[in-house]
């Protein structure tokens, strides 16, 4: 057993953990990342970035073949699944190599190996080999992440029954895939394999996919997808999945009765559950609630100098967020006074295609909350730009409220708005009104016009519309 003493140990390098140890050892606090995988957590390396990597080469697929709307001719262009896939471990690699450059560049050190947290401010740490060394610290931070949630009719066996882990590293591309749940993951994974030729199906248990969403952009994503081949069964819930033959026949209840489809691989995409498991936290009497570690504001446990961030606590289960939190943690731990994190206003994006971004409140969730809305509607098929581009899918929808002016709501579907949305979370963290946003001139021809077109269309003064 050996121990060294640092100001403070986190526990994962995920987008959460990395973040608040750069900024610790920025506010001068000795610091150490303990990781018992890869560097960058499951978003660098199994998640939003090789995902995208995965998206990208789809569209750029798609490209190709419409490139003749371009005045392009192209003779023929084949998907290349395994040169895709290697494509984007590729990305992600990269990505970690860059993280273990910040660690060093920070001076913060990388303790590989699984951790536990010990009463009295320590964490036990076995490596590969099972040996055990001991750290302590004046803080300890979790930020170990999530997994994959299993559902019980669904058993993930990494080979007919996978995960998003393995949905991104397969060895060949199948010739049919039934995505359960229409999620973030799901609705990019089924956008992925359908645009490189694989038939797919997505089974979603609520009335409609992409159910977060606001109602309007759920229903435009659904008019895309299933112009492009697409299959969607909504109202519907998968109870049981036979896997003793070639393939899988799949066991759907609906609102007419069973129906039982066959394909090659059923993707599990039915949202994350956190790394709670084996990492001490009974031991050291630290809450949990729900499958999420109890914390105030400023992600302080129950048990002083443990702290939580990221996806094992209530809250979006997102990379950005996991971020956020960490750096409000550590900056109060070093003795600053950061603003707690204002969760009204954190923005989702989904990189399918068409792309989805929001922010705050949908229009049913104002209303039903007592608001006298206004509501303005941009399409993209009336931007320039987006003509020019080829990418008239889509819509800009902004909710205000009648009395003040303010902001409530962002909901927006088309090509890159994820780049977008940024714009609409400063206006609401400025308390912008609609009638400022309307004379904040935005540059032309742009897809970010949409967005002042919206605002201008809900107070009637709307121009090319």
């Amino acid at each position: 057993m050996s121990s060294t003493a640092f100001d403070l140990i986190v526990l994962g390098s995920g987008p959460g953990g990395y973040v608040a140890a750069i900024r610790a050892s920025q506010l001068g606090l000795k610091t150490a990342i303990i990781e018992a995988e890869e560097l960058g957590g499951i978003c660098l390396n199994w998640g939003c970035i090789p995902t995208k990597a995965l998206l990208k080469s789809a569209q750029v697929f798609e490209y190709i073949q419409h490139a003749s709307d371009y005045g392009i001719h192209v003779k023929e262009a084949d998907a290349d699944f395994s040169s895709m896939v290697k494509r984007s471990r590729v990305v992600a690699d990269g990505m970690s190599k860059g993280v273990q450059f910040l660690m060093k560049k920070n001076k913060i050190e990388v303790i590989s190996g699984w951790g536990k947290i010990l009463p009295g401010k320590k964490v036990e740490v076995a490596d590969a080999g099972g040996k055990k060394s001991t750290f302590s610290a004046n803080s300890i931070l979790i930020a170990t992440g999530a997994r994959a949630r299993e559902l019980p009719t669904l058993k993930i066996d990494n080979e007919k029954i996978i995960g998003y882990r393995k949905a991104m590293t397969l060895e060949k591309q199948p010739a049919s895939l039934v995505v359960v749940g229409s999620g973030a993951i799901g609705v990019e994974f089924a956008y992925f394999y359908n645009a490189i030729g694989t038939k797919v199906t997505i089974v979603e248990y609520m009335d409609r996919i992409v159910p977060v969403e606001d109602e309007e952009v759920s229903k435009a994503l659904e008019k895309t997808y299933k112009k492009s081949g697409i299959s969607i069964m909504t109202s519907s819930e998968v109870t049981s999945v036979d896997t003793k033959g070639k393939g899988c026949k799949v066991h759907v209840k609906t609102s007419k009765g069973e129906e039982i489809l066959e394909c090659d691989i059923v993707l599990s995409a039915a949202g994350v559950v956190s790394n709670l498991e084996n990492i001490g936290l009974e031991e050291v009497g630290i809450l949990v609630d729900k499958g999420k570690i109890q914390v105030n504001e400023y992600y302080q446990t129950n048990m002083p100098g443990y702290y939580a961030i990221g996806d094992v606590v209530s809250g979006p289960a997102l990379a950005h967020v996991a971020s956020a939190e960490g750096i409000i943690c550590v900056e109060k731990i070093a003795g600053h006074h950061p603003e707690p994190l204002d969760y009204g206003n954190i923005p989702g994006c989904t990189y399918c295609s068409p792309e989805i971004a929001s922010v705050g409140m949908t229009e049913a969730k104002a209303k039903a909350a007592g608001y006298e809305v206004r509501v303005g509607k941009f399409p993209f098929s009336a931007s320039g730009k987006a003509s020019a581009a080829g990418a008239k899918e889509g819509f800009v929808k902004l909710i205000f409220d009648k009395k003040y002016g303010e902001l409530l709501g962002a909901h927006l579907i088309g090509a890159n708005v994820t780049e977008m949305i940024a714009e609409i979370v400063a206006i609401r963290k400025l308390e912008t009104t609609g009638h400022e946003l309307i004379k904040t001139v935005h540059p032309h021809p742009t897809m970010s016009e949409a967005i002042m077109e919206a605002a201008a269309a809900a107070y009637d003064e709307v121009i090319h519309l």
